[in-house]
């Protein structure tokens, strides 16, 4: 005997089979009692965005060592001393002794000066190459002992100097701006100096023969000189006629003037045909008592086609022209700011 399988329906009790989903007699819900389905969370809320904090510019680097810095004449690293400087132990009781500390800190004994200047000259990134340093030849202020050289270490990239502001200060020097000159490296690592709009200028020793224009600036000696051009002749009759008594004027392409202390006009010589020469003696402006003017110091030249150069004739002082903007400087060249000389040692 057959038998059939399925649902009664609880309403009007009507037979359906199992995968009938409703009664077809009367439409109700057939089936288990199906379970509600749970209703779906409310989404959670999401909060607004922030607004973008913008980032703290990084950190820059603490500058290194810029000085002074009193080193000894002539010295020179080795791998022995640098290893020295990074990790330094005391001769007398064996003690590890912190890099850049001048004395042990459990017996008192000092570290050795070379192993010192040795560590100076690691934080200050001198070892590598292209880095240079500023020695102070003559200075206010600044006395060095014997066998010792007043050194400014530029291994940052920007180096200001002036009489109060910047990593390279001289304030002694009153004839410093405040903030006098830069001395920064370019992108391809060269070394530039750069006037900072300052009163007294910057000034650069000539190797070979400068290009000078009219108006330029140079030095001799103690003496300060200017290039002009030779004024308009004003030889004319008054109104009646009458001409001025005088010397006779002789033609004169320039002329060499000296500039003394507060801009005034000292000596001045108009050129008889294209150069004027200085020194001590013998030349066509003479400076008998100036102690660092050589007896032919330099030679100031016109050219055929109007341009001015500087010749300096072999001087122990050297001559030195004042720069327009900023100048590459290299190994060995010397820079006057205020009364300041220094020379530029590059590393190789």
């Amino acid at each position: 005997m057959e038998t059939d399988a399925g649902f009664v329906c609880g309403r009007c009790d009507a037979y359906a089979p199992f995968d009938a989903a409703v009664c077809p007699s009367c439409g109700a819900e057939l089936g288990f009692a199906r379970k509600q389905s749970a209703p779906a969370p409310a989404p959670t809320p999401v909060p607004p965005a922030a607004p973008a904090v913008p980032k703290a510019p990084p950190a820059e680097e603490p500058p290194a060592v810029v000085g002074p810095v009193r080193i000894p004449v002539g010295f020179a690293l080795t791998e022995e001393l640098m290893e020295q400087a990074r990790s330094y132990v005391c001769k007398k009781c064996y003690t590890p002794v912190p890099p850049g500390h001048k004395f042990c800190g459990r017996c008192g004994e000092s570290v050795p000066r070379e192993v010192l200047t040795t560590h100076t000259l690691l934080m200050s990134k001198m070892l590598e190459p292209g880095k240079a340093k500023l020695v102070v030849i003559k200075g206010e202020g600044f006395v060095s002992e014997e066998g010792d050289e007043t050194v400014f270490l530029l291994g940052g990239r920007q180096h200001p100097a002036g009489r109060l502001q910047g990593q390279i200060t001289f304030e002694r020097d009153n004839w410093l701006s405040p903030k006098h000159a830069n001395f920064y490296y370019r992108d391809d690592g060269k070394l530039v100096v750069k006037d900072d709009q300052s009163l007294n200028g910057v000034f650069l020793r000539a190797r070979t023969a400068m290009d000078l224009r009219v108006g330029d600036i140079f030095l001799a000696g103690e003496q300060v000189f200017r290039v002009e051009p030779t004024p308009r002749a004003s030889d004319q009759p008054d109104g009646d006629g009458t001409y001025f008594y005088s010397s006779p004027k002789r033609p004169s392409p320039f002329r060499v003037t000296q500039v003394l202390r507060g801009g005034l006009t000292g000596m001045l010589i108009c050129a008889r045909e294209s150069s004027i020469t200085i020194g001590r003696d013998g030349c066509d402006m003479n400076f008998p008592n100036d102690p660092y003017m050589s007896g032919r110091h330099c030679r100031v030249e016109m050219s055929a086609d109007g341009r001015f150069s500087l010749v300096d004739l072999g001087s122990k002082n050297g001559t030195y022209v004042r720069i327009h903007g900023e100048r590459e400087l290299a190994h060995g060249d010397y820079v006057f700011i205020g009364r300041e000389l220094l020379r530029v040692d590059i590393s190789a």
